[in-house]
């Protein structure tokens, strides 16, 4: 264990016990900078900003080597403001991801708690915001969940990956309702990933009872008959597939992702299509390129993203990034990521920051 983990933990109140084999590391990441909005409300805005190219976090991740190729593994991780020292969501400590689990070389991992969907963990990689290192460019109300908003994390949940099979791996999860009526609240999930060299691929599918997606962030007094601010799918259907490729300086990606909403008399369905292009110029900078268009009840919101990442490190970036946006179509407004809407239905965002990672 190392002495900066140990000296942690003590002034957290557990206890440290010497073992030879376990290893507990304490690890994170702060983004913070500048960005200016041309038009919110009808006028332009400059604002701090944090996480921009990664969700701000620290965390505590455990191993102890059990033998035989067997662990038990632990994950504590909370998400917070670089900006305000707030966590991101009031009350809850490890609000991001806080699980434990066994793993085995020859059976696979086995976790159980509080957790991230495989949207997140699996097709979130394949996008323009992840790739570009630019938060505003995750679909209009993260309906996909394909960004961690600490509302995309399953409580109550147990997942099963399987051993990596000559670069493929499958998963699956459920998270329970805890409650009398099983099937309220319940969440459950396949997925598969694929690794191969410079290519990589995964396909999600998700089923979701009681969910309440965001849909506010998309305009609107209603949708399904309901207020958007307290909106509740009977069920959501989530799903999407992703592929990426990277050769010399190239990475070239895509992803399309695709929710199905359902409530009492109502099915309406949310899509995007992401695509981009990443080129090193070198060996410290890239430039990235994305697009991305969504639809949904005869909205569409189309965005593009061209950015500069400039590599101190492998831990220190310093990166600027613009992300522009059209809403058209049936009264739709901007609904860039975090960003209140447009007066106009054109929205621009520019952004520079320095990411560190610990």
């Amino acid at each position: 264990m190392t002495t900066v983990a140990a000296a942690t933990l003590l002034a957290l109140g557990v206890p440290v016990a010497a073992h030879a084999q376990s290893n507990v590391t304490l690890y994170g990441s702060m983004d913070a900078g500048v960005a200016f909005v041309n038009n919110q409300g009808g006028s332009a805005n400059w604002i701090a900003q944090q996480g921009g190219s990664q969700p701000d976090r620290w965390g505590l991740r455990g191993v102890e080597d059990l033998g035989g190729g067997n662990r038990a593994i632990f994950l504590l991780e909370n998400g917070f403001s670089t900006l305000t020292g707030n966590t991101i969501k009031a009350g809850s400590m490890f609000n991001r991801q806080s699980w434990v689990g066994l793993q085995s070389d020859k059976m696979g991992t086995l976790t159980i708690g509080h957790m991230t969907t495989f949207n997140f963990d699996w097709l979130g990689p394949f996008s323009t915001a992840y790739l570009g290192m630019n938060w505003y460019m995750f679909h209009p109300g993260n309906l996909d969940e394909l960004a961690n908003t600490s509302v995309v994390q399953v409580d109550n949940s147990v997942r099963y990956v399987t051993p990596d099979y000559m670069g493929f791996k499958a998963g699956a999860m459920l998270s329970f309702g805890n409650n009398t009526n099983f099937a309220n609240g319940r969440k459950w999930s396949v997925a598969a990933n694929y690794t191969n060299g410079g290519f990589k691929a995964s396909a999600v599918y998700s089923n979701e009872n009681n969910r309440t997606p965001n849909v506010a962030a998309l305009g609107g007094a209603t949708f399904q008959g309901q207020p958007v601010a307290t909106y509740a799918a009977s069920n959501v259907e989530n799903m999407g597939a992703g592929v990426s490729y990277g050769f010399g300086p190239w990475l070239l990606h895509a992803l399309y992702t695709r929710v199905k909403l359902q409530s009492p008399g109502y099915n309406d369905t949310y899509q995007s299509f992401d695509a981009g292009v990443n080129f090193a110029t070198s060996v410290p900078n890239t430039i990235t390129f994305g697009a991305a268009t969504t639809n949904m009840s005869g909205k569409r919101w189309t965005q593009v993203s061209l950015g500069d990442v400039y590599a101190f490190s492998k831990r220190t970036q310093v990166y600027v990034s613009g992300a522009y946006q059209h809403a058209s179509g049936n009264g739709a407004v901007t609904a860039i990521n975090t960003i209140s809407p447009s007066s106009t239905s054109n929205q621009l965002v520019i952004m520079s920051s320095v990411h560190h990672s610990f």
